[in-house]
């Protein structure tokens, strides 16, 4: 990680992408001892106060050997999307170097490629749209925006409908019409973890058995009397399965083996979309950190 940290240019910008558990965080955290900068989150569940044991958020002992920003400022009641992210991160680019990480690709390209001004969904909307299954919500969105999103995933998916339902204009339209992005790639040092799947799968449980002995059980139970399955802030990979566990539904046993396999399938889903959305970056194989 030194050598990595001490090759960079200390007055430009840093990018790291990675799936969960392959270490970015720690190679945030050693590029800015190294040449300065503020650490800056680039996660979508690390940024909920209810979740640091469950989402790795770096601890409070790291946070210290280093300026951090965005990391469990949002309360599970407030409304968080990549344009809030957008413009909060907005003004940390004007100060210390940022160094950017997390493994939410969509946060990313927003900030490299621009990001669509779509305007908020109501509440009435996404209350509408949590009560629609999957097919059904594919089967309501327009063919442009349809053949551009993963179709597997919910939380897009469901985004595009609202989108479609509240302006009555597919998400790819308003996608077409991009704004210039705050920071372009080419003014950035961009690297992207890209590890081999048996070493991550094997870090993954590994890092999950941790987080147990670490009081993720507990910090699911201080949340467990707030908890709705389709808010945003319970998207936290481990949380259901722990739920399911304090409600009498699953074993220990059992819940942490659904969490590995939850984290190991979502890590699958990150590689894939680092390999087809980041082909410029900076390819690091964590393996060798």
């Amino acid at each position: 990680m030194a050598d990595i940290a001490r090759g960079l240019d200390p007055a430009r910008p840093v990018l790291i992408a990675g799936p969960t558990a392959s270490g970015k965080s720690a190679l945030a955290l050693e590029i800015a001892e190294t040449g300065g900068g503020v650490v800056i989150n680039a996660d979508a569940l690390q940024v909920y106060a209810d979740w640091r044991i469950l989402t790795a958020r770096p601890s409070i002992e790291e946070e210290a050997r280093a300026p951090h920003a965005l990391y469990g400022h949002v309360g599970r009641g407030q409304d968080w999307s990549v344009g809030h992210w957008l413009r909060a991160v907005a003004p940390l680019l004007e100060g210390a170097r940022p160094v950017i990480v997390g493994g939410t690709g969509l946060y990313f390209s927003a900030l490299t490629e621009g990001l669509a001004e779509i305007p908020a969904t109501p509440v009435e909307v996404r209350a509408e749209a949590d009560a629609i299954a999957l097919p059904e919500l594919v089967a309501g969105l327009d063919p442009r925006s349809r053949a551009r999103i993963d179709l597997n995933n919910r939380a897009r998916v469901q985004r595009a409908w609202e989108v479609l339902r509240a302006t009555g204009r597919g998400i790819a339209d308003w996608q077409a019409d991009t704004p210039a992005p705050l920071l372009p790639l080419d003014q950035a040092q961009p690297l992207v973890l890209r590890p081999e799947p048996g070493w991550l799968n094997a870090r993954i449980a590994r890092r999950f058995d941790a987080m147990l002995r670490d009081g993720a059980l507990d910090e699911v139970r201080v949340a467990l009397p707030h908890w709705s399955p389709t808010a945003p802030w319970a998207r936290a990979i481990g949380a259901p399965e722990l739920v399911a566990h304090l409600r009498g539904a699953a074993t220990i046993e059992a819940a942490r083996n659904d969490a590995v396999i939850a984290s190991r399938q979502y890590a699958k889903r990150q590689r894939s979309w680092f390999r087809n959305r980041m082909c410029g970056w900076r390819a690091i194989d964590p393996a060798t950190l």
